[in-house]
C-alpha cells in the first residue's frame, strides 16, 4: 500500500506504541473488533439494495432489447430490412446514457446522490411508457433515449452512493452488489423475453415492464438518507453525523467523524471551485482519470455490450434459427452472468481488484479463442451443429469469466479512486467514456460482421483483451481495503513522485497517530 505501508514502517521505527490513526487501512488491523461484516448492518444492506435498483433498471433496459428486437423486426418492415435501424434501436439507449452519465455527474455533485436517483427514475418511467405505446420505430428510438438518460445517471450515482455509505473493508463487495443488480436485471430481461414469446404485443410488454422497478425505487429512495460524505462536502455536518451513526457504532463512529472533519478543514476552497478543466490541468486528478476512463473503455472494447445485446442474434448466426431457441440459450448465458457476478462480490475484497481483473481477462482471452475459431470455421464453409455448440460454449465461458472481474471491477475502482470533491464529476466522465465505447461497439457490430465475418469480428475482441491485460498489469494499483484518503496518496505519488508527496504524507500520518 503506497504511502500507508511507509507510514506504518515509520511508526514502528519511531517506537510509537499508539494505535494506528483512524483513516488508514492499518487502523482496522489494530482494531479488528471494529470491522463490519457484509450482512452485519441491515441499514447498509437496505441502502445498497434500494440504490442498486438503479442497477436492476440499468441491466433490464440494456438487456431486454436483445429479445424485443426479434419481434420488433416482425412488426416493422423498416426494421426488418435495415441493420442500421436495428443498431440505432439498440444503441439509442446507450447514446442517452452518454448524456445521462455526463449530466448525472454534475447533478451528483450539486444536488446530491438522492436527487440524481430520483431524476433517473423519472427518465426510466417515462421512457418505458413511451416504448410500450409506440406506434412506429422512431417513437421506440425516442423512448430508448429517455431510458438511456436514466441508465447513464444510474451508472454514475449508484456506485458512488453505495461506496460513500460503505465501510472500507466491505466497500468492494457492496459496490459489486450493484453490478449484481445489473446482471440480475439482464437475467430478468431474458426471463421476461422468453416468457412473453407467445403473448400478443410481445415487444411492447418487454419494453414497458421496466416502469415498475422505477416506481419501486422512487418510493424507496424517498426514505433513504443522502450520502454522509456529500453532506459533509456541503457543510451539513449534523445531518451527516446522523447518517454515520446508523452505519458505525462507538468508538469507530467518533473516528470516522474525525476523518471527515479533517477533510473539511483541509480543502474547503477546492470543494467550492471544482470544474471540468481541473480534470486535465490538475496532474494527480488527470492521472487517476486517465486510468479510470481507460479501464472503462477496455471493459467495453473487450466486447461485453456485443455479447449481452446481441447474444440471441449471435446464437441464430451459429445455427439455432428459431426465436424461442435463441432466447432460451441466451437466458442460460445471462444466468451465468448473474452467477459469475455473485462470485465477484465474494472475491473482490478477498483477492483484490487487480488479481480479479487479470484472472477475468485471462479467461475472456481463452473464451474468445474458442468463439472466434468456431465462428470463423462456420463462416468459411464448415457446417454442422457441433461447431454451433462450440460457439455457444465459447459464449458461455466468456460471460462466466467476464462477470466476476471485468464486470464489477471498473465500476468499483471508479467509485473509489477520485478525491471527494471530484468523485461525482470524474465518475460521470469515466461512465460517459464507458457509454461512448458501448455505443461504438453496439452500433457497429452488425455492420462489421457484414463486412468481415463473425469469426473475424471476435478476433478483434481477442486482440483488445490482450491489450487490456497489459494495461492492468502495468497501470492498475490495488485499492483493496484502502480508505479513500489512502487511495488519493497513490495518485499523488504517481503524479509527483514519492519524495514530493508520499513520504511527507506518510510522515504526517505517523506523527499524528
Amino acid at each position: 500500500m503506497i504511502g500507508i505501508s511507509l507510514a506504518k514502517k515509520m511508526v514502528a521505527e519511531m517506537g510509537m506504541g499508539m494505535s494506528m490513526r483512524a483513516g488508514s487501512s492499518g487502523y482496522l488491523e489494530m482494531h479488528p473488533e471494529r470491522k463490519i461484516t457484509f450482512f452485519q448492518n441491515p441499514y447498509i444492506v437496505g441502502i445498497t439494495f434500494a440504490a442498486g435498483l438503479g442497477g436492476l433498471l440499468f441491466g433490464y433496459d440494456t438487456g431486454v432489447v436483445s429479445g424485443a428486437l426479434l419481434y420488433i423486426k416482425e412488426d416493422f418492415e423498416l426494421v426488418r430490412n435495415s441493420s442500421f435501424i436495428q443498431e440505432v434501436i439498440v444503441g439509442m439507449a446507450l447514446i442517452g446514457a452518454i448524456f445521462g452519465a455526463a449530466i448525472g455527474g454534475v447533478i451528483n455533485d450539486h444536488l446530491g446522490r438522492k436527487t440524481a436517483t430520483i431524476i433517473a427514475d423519472i427518465c426510466f418511467g417515462a421512457g418505458s411508457v413511451i416504448m410500450g405505446l409506440a406506434g412506429n420505430p422512431y417513437v421506440i428510438i425516442f423512448g430508448r433515449f429517455l431510458v438511456g438518460l436514466g441508465v447513464g445517471s444510474a451508472s454514475v450515482t449508484a456506485p458512488v452512493y453505495i461506496a460513500e455509505v460503505s465501510p472500507s473493508e466491505i466497500r468492494g463487495g457492496l459496490v459489486s452488489a450493484n453490478t449484481l443488480m445489473i446482471t440480475a436485471g439482464q437475467f430478468l430481461s431474458f426471463i421476461v423475453n422468453y416468457g412473453l414469446t407467445r403473448v400478443p404485443g410481445t415487444w411492447r410488454w418487454m419494453l414497458g415492464l421496466s416502469g415498475f422497478p422505477a416506481v419501486l425505487q422512487f418510493v424507496l429512495i424517498s426514505f433513504l438518507p443522502e450520502s454522509p460524505r456529500w453532506l459533509y462536502m456541503k457543510n451539513r455536518r449534523e445531518e451527516a453525523i446522523l447518517v454515520l451513526s446508523k452505519i458505525y457504532s462507538s468508538p469507530r463512529l467518533e473516528d470516522e467523524i474525525k476523518i471527515l472533519d479533517d477533510l473539511l478543514l483541509q480543502e474547503p476552497e477546492s470543494k467550492a471551485s471544482v470544474k471540468y478543466t481541473d480534470v486535465f490541468t490538475n496532474k494527480e486528478i488527470r492521472v487517476a482519470f486517465t486510468f479510470g476512463a481507460g479501464l472503462q473503455a477496455l471493459q467495453q472494447f473487450a466486447g461485453i455490450s456485443i455479447i449481452m445485446y446481441y447474444s440471441p442474434t449471435i446464437i441464430q448466426m451459429a445455427g439455432f434459427k428459431s426465436n424461442q431457441s435463441a432466447l432460451f440459450l441466451s437466458l442460460i448465458v445471462s444466468g451465468m452472468n448473474a452467477a459469475g457476478t455473485i462470485l465477484g462480490i465474494y472475491l473482490i475484497d478477498l483477492a483484490g481488484r487487480k488479481k480479479l481483473a487479470l484472472g477475468s481477462l485471462s479467461g475472456v482471452l481463452v473464451s474468445l479463442i474458442i468463439l472466434s475459431t468456431s465462428c470463423y470455421l462456420m463462416g468459411h464453409g464448415n457446417t454442422g451443429q457441433t461447431l454451433g455448440w462450440i460457439a455457444i460454449l465459447g459464449l458461455a465461458l466468456y460471460i462466466l469469466f467476464f462477470a466476476p472481474g471485468m464486470g464489477p471491477v471498473p465500476w468499483t475502482v471508479n467509485s473509489e479512486i477520485y478525491p471527494e470533491e471530484y468523485r461525482g464529476l470524474c465518475g460521470g466522465m469515466s461512465a460517459t467514456v464507458n457509454w461512448i465505447c458501448s455505443v461504438i461497439m453496439s452500433t457497429s457490430f452488425l455492420s462489421v460482421v457484414d463486412a468481415i465475418g463473425l469469426g473475424e469480428s471476435f478476433i478483434i475482441l481477442l486482440v483488445v483483451s490482450v491489450i487490456a491485460i497489459v494495461f492492468v498489469i502495468f497501470l492498475m494499483p490495488e485499492t483493496k481495503g484502502l480508505t479513500f484518503e489512502e487511495v488519493a496518496y497513490i495518485w499523488k505519488e504517481r503524479a509527483y513522485g514519492r519524495d514530493k508527496t508520499t513520504a511527507s504524507l506518510a510522515e504526517k500520518e505517523a506523527l499524528s497517530s
